[in-house]
């Protein structure tokens, strides 16, 4: 009898927990925000070097809590940004980025990491992108190595290609490497193209480097630097 009785207590209580589960209301979730930027990455296209870069990032706070933006970090010194700092729930929200002329050549991005009070994303990247072209391009670069045996160095040729509307020119260099290198220009596309041939003329082993400096007639780029290292090494000693 004992036994029947403390099992029948056993299962009304296991019923009232039961029903009081049941019963107990449920507990909603914390209020919360949601940063969402619909198009976090924008690519300006094709533009001239000396040309500022500024976009404007929409954001909307999609949760049920104000959001915050806390601050933005943003990956150059050349970039800067405003922006609205709170918004309620359902609010938009705008950034303003900004990119200084001279700050990137060719593809280039630009990145700002905002941090938020969003729990889920904390921290969203956002980008501003462009192709920046150089009014006076430089092939295959501006800095010319001569490095190796006297007798193995061959002339340096580099191509100066302009974009620019009007004709360019090229009105002479100078240069502090003196005797030691030989500097030809010749136009291969009329106010538009150039080559031009750097060659050693040192003639024993050794060391230097220096510039050699172009004017033109362009007012954007009056001036165009080619630097030179050279390294020459001797040739190795004969057998006897």
């Amino acid at each position: 009898m004992a036994r029947w009785r403390t099992d029948l207590l056993y299962l009304m209580a296991a019923g009232l927990l039961a029903n009081a589960a049941f019963l107990a209301p449920v507990t909603a979730a914390a209020a919360a925000p949601r940063l969402v930027i619909p198009q976090p990455v924008h690519d300006i296209g094709v533009i001239f070097e000396d040309q500022p870069l500024e976009h404007v990032f929409i954001f909307t706070n999609a949760g049920d809590a104000p959001l915050q933006i806390r601050k933005i970090e943003l990956d150059c010194a050349c970039s800067a940004v405003d922006y609205h700092r709170l918004v309620p729930p359902g609010g938009t929200g705008k950034i303003v980025f900004r990119v200084e002329p001279y700050s990137g050549l060719h593809k280039f991005c630009k990145k700002g990491d905002i941090f938020s009070n969003d729990p889920e994303n904390p921290v969203v990247t956002i980008q501003l992108c462009a192709h920046a072209r150089p009014f006076i391009e430089i092939q295959p670069s501006h800095i010319i190595r001569f490095d190796g045996r006297l007798q193995e160095l061959q002339p340096a040729r580099v191509r100066l290609i302009s974009h620019q509307k009007a004709p360019l020119a090229i009105n002479g260099f100078t240069t502090d490497l003196g005797d030691r290198v030989g500097v030809t220009i010749t136009e291969e596309k009329p106010g538009q193209v150039f080559e031009v041939e750097v060659a050693n003329r040192m003639n024993e082993p050794g060391a230097y480097k220096g510039k050699i400096e172009l004017q033109t007639s362009s007012d954007k780029r009056p001036r165009l630097i080619l630097r030179v290292f050279a390294d020459i090494v001797p040739a190795p000693a004969k057998s006897p």
